[in-house]
Formats: structure tokens, sequence, C-alpha cells
């Protein structure tokens, strides 16, 4: 196939830059968060020389391409159009193109439809390249004053209360940092579940990260709770929150009487469950004891 593309040059500092060709394949590429200069000399050169960008919106990514001067072809490839717009995609690396996939800001493929893509190029046999760069939950967690050696990257919270207060609770064993993103309009009723479920855990609410008009909160989650009325909701959030406090060890006695309880009202399998994420025991440990008092072990409540 010849690609007959000519636009194959990118504006730094005011100089024309020539950028390299591109081997075919799928570009995975990071772009800013916020701040436009915050990306790779990297992720420039595959902008430009791309065959073809696919981006969430095309609106979004031309004020990226325009700012460094570079005339890629542009498609749009979001949730809402995915299903129809992957298999053209997929047969445009089958021609021998290089196409560079982008999200609307920070890493493609978190909290985007962009796996089903790479999974579609992979089973496929094209190359996939990643291009690292910029990430909100990265940028979140460094900034947050939390331990960073281990965390959990939620994504959005479910919209409607009952279900976001389910996964709540579900989050609140997790043995590490959780990382959040949620939309404004959600902000002061989310933070508001997530103390009434978390405790007062030490937490961070970031808004508009890398942008004029940055925010930062650091404080427990109950405080950021009563602040949440105050806050400007215009703009996208990160929320950090620290592992739950260490629990203290589980006698057998206590595995018994949780297992007494929780049997009486569901089967062995979801009571074991319960209870070893609940305690940190071993499944199979728990298991066992829960066997022996549906049988009529010496278990007592």
């Amino acid at each position: 196939m010849t690609r007959n593309r000519t636009a194959r040059t990118y504006v730094l500092a005011g100089q024309s830059v020539t950028a390299p060709s591109l081997p075919a394949g799928l570009y995975i590429v990071a772009t800013p968060i916020g701040n436009l200069r915050d990306i790779t000399l990297r992720a420039l050169e595959t902008l430009a020389a791309a065959d073809l960008v696919a981006c969430e919106d095309t609106r979004v990514t031309r004020k990226l391409l325009d700012h460094y001067g570079i005339a890629a072809a542009m498609t749009p490839y979001h949730e809402h159009n995915a299903a129809a717009a992957r298999p053209r995609l997929l047969a445009r690396l089958a021609a021998g193109e290089a196409v560079a996939l982008v999200s609307d800001a920070g890493t493609p493929l978190i909290s985007d439809p962009g796996f089903r893509l790479v999974t579609g190029a992979r089973e496929a046999g094209h190359s996939v390249i990643a291009l690292p760069g910029a990430s909100s939950v990265l940028a979140a967690l460094t900034v947050s004053g939390l331990p960073s050696d281990r965390f959990f990257f939620e994504g959005f919270l479910p919209a409607k209360p009952g279900q976001r207060r389910a996964r709540i609770a579900e989050l609140a064993t997790i043995p590490a940092t959780l990382v959040l993103f949620e939309a404004g309009s959600r902000i002061v009723a989310s933070l508001s579940d997530l103390a009434d479920s978390l405790g007062d855990r030490a937490a961070a609410v970031c808004r508009e990260l890398t942008k004029l008009h940055e925010e930062i909160r650091t404080a427990p989650l109950s405080a950021l709770a009563q602040q949440a009325d105050g806050l400007e909701v215009r703009g996208e959030f990160v929320i950090v929150i620290a592992l739950p406090p260490e629990r203290a060890a589980s006698s057998d006695d206590d595995i018994d009487r949780l297992l007494h309880e929780a049997l009486a009202r569901l089967s062995v399998k979801d009571a074991v469950a319960e209870i070893a994420l609940a305690t940190g025991r071993h499944r199979r440990e728990v298991y066992q004891r829960a066997l022996e008092i549906a049988k009529g072990g010496d278990g007592k409540p």
C-alpha cells in the first residue's frame, strides 16, 4: 500500500520538526490531562506521522494537534460508536497503516473502550505500541500524600445512590489506597456516602489537575464531605482515599460466631466469602470451619 499523506511535521518551540516515519501498528498515545505542555516528544512524533488518529472527541484532540501544528487525519472512536468504528480501524491496520489511539485526556484504555480495540488488534496479529505519559490517576495519587505502594483504581462509582453505596461497601475492605473518578454533579453525594461507609480515613479531592484552576484538598473524609457544598463542581475530580486501618486478628471463637450468624442467612459458599473478606482469614480455613458448623460440629454461636 502507498501511504500518501504528506503532513509529517510538528511545531516545537516555534520550529518546524520533521517526524520520522512510523511502522504499521496501533499506537496507544497518552495525551495531556490539562496542560498542553505535558506531552512527550515521542507522542508528538507519532501523532504527526500516523496515518490516522482515533480519538474520543475530534474537537478536543484538534485543540492539541493545532497547538503543535499537526495536520493529522482524525476519526472518532468512543463508547457510543466503538462497535461500528472498530472493524474500520482494524481494516486500516490490516492495510498496513499506522493508527494512533488517544483519549480526550490522559492515557487511553483508562475508563474508555480502547481495550477492545487493542484486543482485536492483537488477535489479528498487529503490533500494539504503548507511548506512556500523563495520567490523572497517577497524578492524583502522587500529590495526595497517601501510600502509593499499593493502590486500587475503581474508576467512576455508580450514579444511582443505592448502587453507589453498595459498591462503596464492597471497596471498604480492599487493603490498598483507593483512587476514584467522579463527576462534578455527583461529588457532594459521593463524598457523603464515602464518609458514611468508610469512616474517617485520610483522603484527597483533586479537581482540574494540571489546569489553571487546579485544586487539591486533603483532610479526613468526614471533613471533605462537610466542605463539599463549597466545592466548585465544574471540572473533573479524582478522589484518593487511604487504605483501611489494620484489623485486629480474629480469634477462632470470633470466626465461629460470625459464621453462625452468616449461615443463618446465606449459603455456605456466600457465608465463607463474606467472613473471609471481613476477617482476612484464608478462605479454605473458613470453609473447613463452615462445613463443620453446617454439619452440626462443635462451633458455638
